[in-house]
């Protein structure tokens, strides 16, 4: 007997100039699933997903919506038939309530009164808790958190009626207790008829959630395979190619070095004078990983960025290499030997408009070896980007491709390249295999281990507990802005950090 799909795109192909990004792909979605698409990246994922919500047009193949050959021009065309997205950088006015982010494209929707609103209000409100996704509806998005305004997302294709729901890298801003309750969601999504697409990099979550997955490697359709008849490494050999193991090594115990970095009661205060650090204190040693685990809001953000020397101190101190730091101050930060690679790349750690060179002249410009009297050596930087861009492997076009257009492992690596080059003595690395493919995430792990073994340290802030199990030497956790607690890698587990990050004390479990 013949299956049955909601949901085909048969031959797909999509050209970019002359590059292939989509070449010849097949993908089909059944009623009621959670279908998974893997895949590195740059291996075409995306753009698949593009084509089905209307943003790009595919230049050569078929859709076919319950047997019905269809052309989806624009995301107005995708929304009539069903399909509706959720990207990864959410597409919400801050200013306007939930409700009203909601609504926004209904004939006259914010011109319609009070009572209109409060009815549109309540019914946000009652589909949202049907789906388990319940969020202040009346509240600006800027006050939400980044949990929150996924659900305003979601709730968003669900208010209009979709029966396609694709999702874009959904767990990468989530905790993982967050990321739990988006699984329930799709569960109960998938319960009421509903095909549920996720694009992803994470294998476990993968395994958890989806019925069937579907693996592109370099714009191809390898194969779609029911879960239960495959395996996270069967999977990871699919997507790049070849067998990336994880690195099990019993890493020796080594003695500490000279103490790098000692931060004391400090007082840290962010956007609308919200108190984000509040004496907190840590320290970290030559020669160790440090991870520091928390939920997202809990003043990581803000510690990297005190530490990089981008936000000022009220109060407490910070010494580094023996050397008291009376201010905040990135050109101090850089000189002393502060490598910071940013939670958001894009936004704060590359200009996205400019190529390969000059984003890797950012932080050394002005040092002898980039520039002479004042002007830059231009010959000389361009055969040191190339080299940095070899040994990094960095997949670019060419060293004037804008960043923005490379894949965000690349830009990743890039990044990397950048802030090693300068021989940093401390890495400050915020969420550095967010939304990463499982090859590019090795990478940068071993870049990291590597530091340590050089005897660097490493402040990796991280909301990705296997991440920090597997590399740190010593714990952390933050919550309300605080280290609230402290553990040995041999004696962390994933129960006591996750009490910790809840504001529990493991003991008792209450509120610490």
């Amino acid at each position: 007997m013949a299956e049955t799909f909601s949901l085909e795109m048969k031959r797909i192909v999509k050209r970019f100039g002359s590059v292939l990004a989509s070449d010849g792909v097949d993908f089909s979605c059944k009623p009621g699933e959670i279908h998974a698409l893997l895949g590195e990246n740059g291996a075409g994922k995306s753009t698949i997903m593009c084509m089905l919500s209307g943003v790009y047009r595919p230049t050569g193949g078929d859709i076919f919506i319950h047997g019905r050959n269809v052309r989806i021009r624009s995301p107005k065309d995708a929304a009539k038939l069903g399909i509706g997205m959720v990207y990864q950088n959410f597409r919400l006015v801050q200013t306007l309530t939930a409700t009203e982010n909601i609504v926004l494209g209904e004939k006259g929707s914010l011109w319609r009164g009070a009572k209109w609103m409060r009815r549109k209000q309540e019914e946000i409100d009652a589909i949202a808790r049907r789906f388990g996704l319940a969020f202040p509806v009346d509240r600006p998005i800027w006050q939400l958190s980044v949990g929150e305004q996924q659900r305003v997302e979601i709730v968003k294709t669900l208010y209009r009626e979709a029966e396609f729901i694709i999702l874009d890298e959904p767990t990468s801003v989530l905790t993982p207790g967050e990321a739990e309750r988006l699984f329930a969601t799709l569960e109960q999504m998938k319960a009421e008829g509903k095909t549920v697409i996720l694009t992803t990099h994470k294998l476990k979550e993968v395994m958890a959630a989806a019925d069937r997955i579907s693996v592109m490697r370099k714009g191809k359709m390898i194969r779609t395979v029911d879960k239960a008849a495959t395996s996270e490494r069967e999977l990871t050999l699919w997507m790049v190619g070849k067998d990336v193991a994880a690195d099990s090594r019993e890493r020796a115990p080594r003695p500490k070095g000279n103490l790098l970095l000692d931060v004391r009661e400090l007082d840290v205060y962010a956007e609308h004078g919200r108190k984000a650090l509040d004496r907190l204190t840590l320290n970290v040693y030559e020669g160790e990983i440090v991870g520091v685990a928390g939920v997202a809001g809990n003043g990581q953000k803000e510690l990297a960025e005190a530490l990089g020397g981008l936000i000022p101190w009220k109060k407490g101190s910070v010494s580094f290499a023996g050397k008291s730091f009376n201010a905040a101050s990135v050109r101090a930060a850089i000189e002393a030997g502060i490598a910071h690679v940013p939670e958001n790349r894009m936004k704060s750690g590359l200009a996205g408009s400019l190529g390969a060179v000059d984003n890797l002249l950012i932080k050394s410009y002005r040092t002898a070896d980039r520039s002479k009297f004042g002007f830059l050596r231009i010959g000389a930087n361009r055969e040191w980007a190339q080299k940095l861009v070899e040994r990094f492997d960095v997949k670019t076009p060419n060293l004037e491709t804008p960043v923005r257009q490379l894949s965000g492992g690349n830009q990743q690596k890039l990044l990397f390249a950048r802030e090693i080059d300068r021989r940093p003595l401390l890495m400050v690395a915020v969420h550095p295999t967010q939304g990463l493919d499982v090859g590019a995430a090795e990478g940068v792990h071993r870049m990291l281990s590597d530091l340590r073994d050089d005897s660097k340290g490493v402040l990796l802030i991280s909301e990705d507990l296997d991440e920090i199990l597997r590399l740190a030497d010593r714990i952390l956790v933050i919550y309300g802005g605080r280290i609230v607690g402290e553990m040995g890698r041999e004696e962390a587990d994933r129960q006591t950090i996750g009490m910790y990050m809840a504001g529990l004390t493991p003991e008792k479990g209450v509120a610490g």
